[in-house]
Formats: structure tokens, sequence, C-alpha cells
């Protein structure tokens, strides 16, 4: 958003999924313990705002539902989120990441662990992206960068 050259400059759009999904009986009763699962990890991130475009990771499809995993045992819940980038040369994937990390950091138990990755074979420098944002030392520097901070807390501003 406000870049001059786009990486991608007209991407496809795709259609969003219903925002909201059947209630169970079970998630209704207050005495039952409703652990988290992927449609709520996706809930939280299908609005991110994409760094180039005007649209949300949702409609350009680089999340999805279907990438998310959550294991959940006794001592700990993992999440594992991967994202496919518009397209393989992407310069905005590390942001891309980043939000979407941030973002789960930001709404998610502080006991819940994170990983953000890209989905296998959609970049070209996958390794070394998905190396950067599964090093905490880099992430915790990267949100203490203002301007990172400031591209980041756009993409993850709620439109007006």
């Amino acid at each position: 958003m406000g870049q001059e050259r786009l990486d991608n400059a007209n991407p496809t759009l795709f259609d969003s999924k219903p925002r909201h999904r059947p209630v169970t009986g079970t998630e209704r009763d207050e005495s039952v313990e409703d652990p988290i699962d992927s449609w709520e990890i996706f809930d939280l991130i299908r609005d991110i705002n994409d760094p180039e475009h005007p649209y949300t990771l949702e409609q350009l499809n680089v999340v999805q539902e279907e990438l998310i995993k959550v294991f959940i045992d006794e001592e700990e819940t993992f999440v594992k989120v991967n994202f496919t980038p518009t397209i393989p040369h992407c310069s905005m994937a590390t942001l891309i990441g980043l939000a979407i990390r941030v973002k789960l950091l930001r709404s998610l138990h502080p006991k819940v662990k994170v990983s953000v990755s890209i989905t296998p074979g959609s970049h070209s420098t996958e390794e070394s992206i998905n190396r950067q944002l599964a090093d905490k030392e880099r992430v915790a520097a990267a949100m203490e960068n203002q301007g990172l901070m400031h591209a980041v807390n756009e993409c993850l501003r709620v439109p007006e």
C-alpha cells in the first residue's frame, strides 16, 4: 500500500469465507472448555492487510484455514501457520509473516507457542525467510524497530 513499484501489479482475488461457523451445543455451554482451533486462528489473521494492495490476506489467498494447524496437549498449545505469498519472489513475504506473527502474539495467551512460515515450495527464498521468522531474537529486534513496526501496524490496522 503506497509503493510505486508493485511486485504483483495485478493479484488474483478470492472469495472470503463466511464469518460465522455453525455453533455446537458444547460451544454454548460455558462449563465446557472450548480449545482454540484452526478456524479461530484463521479468523484472527484473515483481515490482515496486504502491505502492497488494498486487500486482506484472505482476499489474496495468502492465508487459508487449511494451512493452519493447532496442536494441544496437556502442557501446551502450539499454533503453526503457513502462508502463501501471491508470487514466488514477493519482496513483502517477511513483512507479511511478521505481521501474522505479531497479530497472533498480541491476540493469544502468552503460553501459546506460535510458528509462522511460508508454505513449502511457494517462495524462492522461503528457507531464509522461515529462518528469520523462527528466530525469536530477530523477531524481538524487529518489534523494537519503529519503522518496521509502523509497517506491521499498518498491516494490522482495521479499515475505517
